[in-house]
């Protein structure tokens, strides 16, 4: 029978009702005509561009004019870079510690900085700290029909600047501000937290309410409330405000609660969280300091919510609707690594939390720097409704997966440890003995070595034909060994050859027959040497669930290779137990 591994995250308040993580993969569905109604496809990975300054990655901007520069806010410092692998130019310094807001208007950029704000004209290069006796600092800016838009901090005021003269129409520099060029947002008493412009209209959030302004061309302050525009849902984080699919997605506060991810339908405020999301938002306490951005590739448009203090990335797929987690590490899994974006010349530009790195989203590239980059599915073992009384007897699971996909190459400097291998009756590990390579169960039994012809070529996925009485042979075909790396003794080559990771990449699997609250070992099988694309990645022997019990499977892999799944095929018998 096929179990349902193909889906979205959810993890229910109660695990035993829904527990199933998606984390650095994403589901895309597939019209009439494919194998399946959809596949989880691998996160992009990141690929080092450089690194710019001593970091965090503050903010990033694409000149919005010509498209021949793009700015970059690391830490203290502000550069410019006219190519991604460019020379980067230090053009100022700004203050603060947190995310930048930046908007421009064809030649000023504004740098907002949670107060302290700055201004750069590129015509002349001149970067300056705003000094304006009228300037009362800004949150949050945005850029509308030649005026810069900001709110001010701690308060209800919003305010404009022009940018350019009406009379010569040239650009105003530096800004000049007008002690009457002010409002406030007063359809509710609640502070202003954030502005942003969508098609050429202001969204002012506050904590318990969003009103929608337009350019009435009005004397000092030009705008004004759209009528009717007035949502009583606010936002709990400014930095968490991002455009994606001709709309505003934000994380939501009002005088009853918080923690819902919004996107504006009309002037309306529309739920796109779930009810899990929301209950694992609701464990993080501090979420004021969340930070989003938005990117599309290959048709997907992402909304990437990062929370700082919780160290925890959820990414909102608009395409499908569905929700996935982000994160970077192997075990000890973190927030993503990357922290604000933008697009230059059609490279997804992300830029690091931790350090000055900026990176490229890549969907050909399986790690995060050169790091690991763990993906991880868990899902029910039986379909919705279809959970079973009695006990039953789990022979296999078979992964519908992409194979074929592994790395050439062998390194022959390392010895072939800790390498699992698959046996139909128990897994067994081969490990380095004092005099030579034996094979051991995973309780530390030691098995006839004789067998390490047949295991391994389980282990690799040789064919009926491909077995022989030489390991030598089985070894150069599946691990690529040169000639000279062939001697007359098998062990040799067990100690002496050995594939890099992702020759031979691997898929782990774990149980639990508790709903998710306690964990077998992890079961590891090859998804098959590159090239053997019918090969089946197959876990034998899984056990028996309890009465009244519903498995859950977990499957997962860090190897640098293409992840595809279509599904998996669960071969079950249940008893009279």
């Amino acid at each position: 029978m096929k179990t349902p591994i193909l889906g979205s995250s959810y993890v229910a308040r109660s695990i035993n009702a829904a527990d199933n993580r998606l984390v650095n993969l994403f589901p895309e569905a597939i019209p009439d005509g494919g194998k399946e109604a959809g596949f989880l496809n691998r996160a992009p990975g990141l690929q080092f561009l450089q690194t710019v300054g001593t970091g965090p990655i503050r903010g990033l901007w694409a000149h919005q004019t010509n498209g021949s520069d793009f700015y970059v806010v690391s830490g203290s410092q502000v550069f410019r870079l006219a190519a991604t692998n460019g020379t980067p130019e230090l053009i100022g310094t700004v203050s603060g510690t947190g995310p930048v807001s930046i908007a421009d208007n064809g030649a000023v950029i504004f740098f907002a900085c949670n107060g302290p704000s700055y201004t750069y004209f590129e015509p002349t290069g001149a970067f300056d700290q705003i000094t304006d006796v009228n300037f009362p600092g800004a949150v949050t800016v945005a850029y509308i029909d030649n005026l810069f838009v900001f709110n001010e901090p701690n308060s209800q005021r919003i305010w404009s600047v022009d940018t350019v003269d009406p009379v010569t129409a040239t650009y105003i520099y530096p800004l000049v501000f007008n002690s009457l060029y002010f409002s406030s947002a007063d359809g509710s008493p609640d502070g202003v937290v954030a502005i942003n412009v969508d098609h050429r209209q202001m969204w002012v959030f506050g904590t318990d309410s969003v009103e929608v302004w337009y350019n009435a061309g009005l004397a000092n302050f030009p705008l004004t409330p759209v009528q009717g525009a007035f949502n009583e849902i606010g936002c709990v984080a400014p930095y968490s405000i991002a455009k994606l699919d001709n709309a505003l997605f934000w994380l939501g506060t009002d005088a009853r609660g918080q923690g819902i991810v919004y996107k504006n339908n009309g002037y309306s405020g529309v739920r796109v969280s779930t009810h899990a999301i929301e209950y694992a938002i609701a464990q993080y306490g501090n979420i004021s300091d969340a930070v989003a951005y938005t990117y599309q590739q290959e048709g997907h448009a992402f909304y990437v919510l990062n929370f700082p203090s919780a160290s925890k990335t959820w990414v909102y797929d608009v395409s499908v609707q569905a929700w996935h987690e982000r994160a970077s590490g192997d075990e000890n899994q973190y927030r993503h690594r990357s922290n604000c974006q933008c697009n230059f010349g059609g490279t997804i530009i992300v830029g690091d939390f931790a350090n000055g790195n900026i990176y490229s989203f890549d969907l050909d590239v399986y790690a995060d720097n050169g790091q690991v980059q763990k993906w991880l599915r868990s899902w029910r073992a039986l379909p919705t409704g279809q959970n079973n009384l009695k006990r039953t007897a789990h022979h296999s699971l078979q992964l519908d997966a992409e194979t074929g996909v592994g790395l050439n190459g062998v390194d022959p400097s390392t010895p072939l440890t800790n390498l699992l291998a698959e046996s139909y009756f128990t897994p067994l590990l081969l490990v380095e003995s004092y005099d030579t390579p034996i094979l051991v169960t995973e309780t530390g039994d030691a098995i006839d070595t004789e067998s390490s012809v047949e295991l391994l070529a389980t282990l690799l996925g040789a064919t009926d034909d491909m077995l022989t009485e030489s390991s030598e042979d089985i070894l150069a075909t599946l691990l690529g060994a040169t000639d000279d790396l062939l001697t007359e003794s098998g062990e040799d080559i067990l100690v002496t050859v050995t594939t890099t990771q992702g020759v031979l990449p691997q898929a782990m699997l774990r149980w639990s027959d508790d709903g998710g609250h306690t964990w077998s070992n992890e079961h590891w099988r090859s998804m098959g040497a590159i090239g053997q694309y019918g090969y089946r990645t197959i876990w034998r022997r899984l056990g028996m669930t309890e009465k009244l019990r519903d498995r859950v499977y977990e499957v997962s892999g860090t190897d640098p290779v293409k992840i595809a799944i279509m599904g998996a095929e669960l071969f079950i018998t249940p008893t009279n137990a």
